[in-house]
């Protein structure tokens, strides 16, 4: 069940932009128009004689918040309208505030501006891109080239050989809720109502940027709507928002319109793969090298991760991963659902499939053969990997046995072609510090605080299961807060670490509620009757850290860092495994390519809401669906991103998706944590548009290295 199920479709459920507040003022952004230069003069006249506007401002005194992976809060180190500097097109060059959003849209687009151009670049191969290799731009143990044996002999030596490239388009997450929040001073207290995934990075990133004391920030996310790690970090509209709204003594709302949250948020970068394989004439894998080409922006060196999933997918005796950054001119690239994992396995498990083709071997087969129970970098045991176990259930499942290896073989009644294709993927276990307060009434109710954000995932869900099933209560007496910095830290809710974080917090509490109330460590609880007996509300307050974590790094989630453990362990490695079966059709005259059918099996520890978690596998295969298919944000030489509306960036809609059938191992990981679950929000789409990727070629016989597949590449 989805405990605010309700809520959300009686729109009871407030957003960060849905607060109307006496008073408020409405902002809106102008743009640059060029992609790299000086802004050497700003035209505002036109927009302040606009009917209703208050003010436009071009010029702030605002402090870097800082990028988020360089030990900052933002999404980027680059605040807008600090300076003349114009790092891409899109960069915001003012803002107008007025007494409603249309007055203040049409000032916004009525400023011009004057600039001095410089040459730019947006492609990986653009002239003027800078390639920089990350492990000497970076010198991070955990950023570093990953080395196993000596893979390049290995495979000059294997007689089978697979070498190519696979390239990934940059994509932009384009959630239904647009960017923006509302902002309001109570006397000297900022309050902050935006929809985020990073409560706390964006309190303390407002402190910094204003110069206040962040106890003087108060942040309210309890709902975010779609996130996708676009809103992982505070975003560059805020401390503007801020520092007018104090000036005009009154509450503010900004919400991006759609083409802008395209320049004013993260999106997943451009990569290219090279795929190299070395393999015994049986398909055994003898070694592999992973070789990344990651864009990233001329001010933030967003960091790549690629070859830290593929280097454990299968039980290489040698692996070599080296990634490098292209430094080109856009807004810091970032956190998109699966961000380095999805477009890895799109490129890596093609790569199995056509090995798979070359020693004439069945793909699940050969996937079952390299499987192995030890990470192959660290020679350390997987707390749990049961991806043998998805892959014989999915086939089971799909009926992968009438499958006839042939390519174009297979054909519907329709005459359509008929591919069947099958990849796995893997995500890492990561963890993070947590703080949870669970208090106890006289009415029986148990109200939990705990560091956390709910957009789409249902972790209020999960939270209130686990008490109500520990406690014997009902779950409409499990009242759970997100998403709030007045009731706790809110730490950053990403990388499929959010149940896996809050849930041991809440188990940790539970357990001393209990010792409190005086109760057996198990068993069902008259709550009611036992804080009766206590003469007043029973509240517990406990800090969680993952395995191996120093009490040091409380600390740091205190203070709006990141504080974050995974994948490896002390002696231990943990991911999340699953595998995907995916059916196509192919018209065989216009080559319209459709999913009709699709089973995904997954290895995410023990299932924690079993309704919320198919939900997650479902969206997760549409999105690999997607980005196979349909997603890629265009990037002009001359003009910058130029698909930026829904009408222009195809997503998947409900004609796109037939049947997905979802089952789950469902083996708690105990040496994980002591709920025994994984993460599964991304591994769920890792993977997919892969085994799309690998049905296309069984169906028209024809290899897509690149994504995605359209029309005219299958002609």
């Amino acid at each position: 069940m989805r405990v605010d199920a309700y809520d959300k479709v009686s729109g009871r459920a407030l957003y960060g932009a849905d607060r109307v507040l006496p008073e408020m003022g409405f902002a809106a952004l102008a743009l640059a128009k060029i992609g790299r230069g000086r802004l050497s003069r700003v035209d505002t006249g036109a927009a302040e004689a606009v009917p209703g506007v208050l003010l436009v401002e071009t010029r702030f005194d605002l402090a870097s918040p800082g990028f988020v992976m360089g030990g900052g809060f933002g999404f980027q180190s680059l605040q807008p309208m600090t300076g003349d500097h114009i790092a891409y097109r899109g960069q915001p060059i003012a803002i107008v505030v007025a007494e409603n959003p249309v007055a203040a849209t049409e000032a916004a687009e009525a400023i011009t501006a004057e600039y001095e151009p410089e040459p730019f670049a947006l492609h990986l191969d653009s002239e003027g891109a800078t390639t920089l290799v990350q492990e000497e731009a970076i010198p991070l143990p955990f950023l570093a080239d990953i080395k196993v044996g000596d893979p390049d002999a290995v495979i000059a030596a294997s007689p089978v050989q697979i070498d190519n490239v696979y390239e990934h388009p940059p994509q932009h997450a384009v959630p239904m809720e647009l960017n923006g929040g509302v902002v309001e001073w109570q006397g000297d207290t900022l309050i902050v109502h935006e929809g985020t995934q990073n409560a706390n990075a964006v309190r303390f990133g407002l402190a910094q940027q204003l110069g206040i004391d962040p106890a003087d920030i108060e942040v309210r996310s309890p709902y975010l709507g779609g996130g996708f790690g676009q809103k992982n970090s505070l975003l560059l509209h805020i401390g503007p928002l801020a520092v007018l709204s104090r000036r005009l003594g009154r509450p503010l709302k900004l919400v991006l319109a759609r083409p802008q949250t395209f320049h004013n948020g993260s999106f997943r970068p451009a990569t290219k793969h090279r795929i190299r394989l070395g393999a015994d004439e049986s398909g055994q894998i003898l070694a592999a090298i992973h070789e990344v080409d990651q864009q990233t922006s001329r001010h933030d060196l967003f960091p790549a991760m690629h070859t830290e999933v593929t280097g454990r997918l299968y039980g290489f005796s040698a692996f070599r991963g080296r990634q490098r950054l292209v430094q080109t001119d856009v807004q810091t690239p970032g956190y998109m659902r699966a961000p380095f994992e999805s477009p890895s396995m799109f490129a890596f498990e093609q790569a199995v499939d056509e090995l798979a083709i070359a020693v004439g071997r069945d793909p699940v087969e050969l996937r079952l053969a390299n499987n192995t129970d030890t990470d192959p970098i660290t020679g350390l045991p997987f707390s749990s990997r049961h991806v043998d176990d998805c892959l014989r259930r999915g086939a089971e499942l799909f009926g992968w046995s009438a499958r006839n290896p042939e390519p174009r073989s297979m054909r519907a009644e329709d005459g359509s072609l008929v591919g069947w294709g099958v990849a796995i993927g893997n995500y890492p276990g990561n963890v993070a510090a947590a703080m949870a307060t669970l208090t106890a009434d006289a009415g029986g109710r148990v109200t939990v605080s705990v560091d956390g954000h709910e957009m789409g995932q249902g972790i209020r869900s999960s939270i209130a299961l686990h008490v109500a099933q520990d406690l014997g209560i009902p779950v409409a007496d499990v009242v759970v807060q997100v998403g709030d910095t007045t009731v706790g830290t809110q730490h950053l809710t990403a990388g499929s670490w959010g149940t896996a974080t809050a849930l041991p917090a809440v188990h940790s509490g539970l357990r001393e509620l209990r010792k409190l109330l005086n109760v057996a460590d198990s068993g069902d609880v008259d709550v009611a009757a036992a804080v009766s007996i206590a003469g007043q509300p029973v509240q517990v307050t406990v800090d969680s850290l993952g395995p191996g974590q120093s009490p040091d790094v409380l600390g740091q989630a205190r203070s709006g860092h990141l504080a974050i453990a995974g994948p490896v362990f002390p002696g231990f490695v943990t991911f999340s495994w699953i595998a995907h079966f995916v059916e196509v059709r192919v018209e065989p005259t216009t080559c319209r390519i459709r999913v009709p059918r699709v089973v995904s099996v997954a290895d995410c520890g023990r299932v924690a809401s079993p309704v919320t978690a198919a939900s997650q596998v479902r969206g997760g295969v549409i999105w690999g669906i997607g980005a196979a298919l349909r997603e890629e944000t265009l990037m002009d030489d001359r003009h910058g991103f130029l698909n930026t509306t829904l009408e222009e960036y195809p997503v998947m809609v409900n004609a796109d998706v037939r049947r997905i059938d979802v089952d789950f191992i469902d083996k708690p990981d105990y040496q994980f944590n002591p709920v025994g679950v994984k993460g599964l929000g991304e591994v769920s789409m890792v993977g997919a548009a892969a085994a799309v990727a690998n049905a296309v070629h069984h169906a028209t016989g024809r290899r897509h290295h690149r994504l995605p597949i359209r029309l005219e590449h299958v002609l």
